[in-house]
């Protein structure tokens, strides 16, 4: 269950014009609270939706892996998801904004 590698395009981008302080559950919206942010590792401000280019991470959809956003910005860099790659909100809105939805990514280790 870890990040996979390889190449990647994005599938589907989620979250434009959202505030960035917005929260997702399976990709919607959902009221975020003081006890929600504090409690849980949540998908925030936007999502870029991988899927897989190659044998090895052709699961990658299925898997919903995503760039997002996170509440917890002090822990981006460290391992802490199923696989996503969590970046701070304003970073992942700048990203957002200048990519589109069939450009490659690569993962490396």
């Amino acid at each position: 269950m870890k990040t996979p590698l390889g190449r990647f395009r994005i599938a589907e981008k989620i979250g434009g014009g959202n505030p960035i302080t917005t929260a997702y559950k399976s990709r919607e919206p959902v009221p975020v609270s003081p006890e929600l942010l504090a409690s849980d590792d949540l998908i925030m401000s936007r999502i870029l939706w991988l899927e897989g280019m190659e044998p090895q991470n052709a699961n990658t959809r299925a898997r919903y892996i995503y760039i997002h956003g996170t509440n917890h910005e002090d822990e981006v860099g460290q391992p802490a998801s199923h696989g996503c790659i969590r970046m701070r909100n304003e970073e992942i809105i700048d990203l957002f904004d200048i990519v589109e939805t069939g450009d490659t990514v690569s993962i490396q280790p």
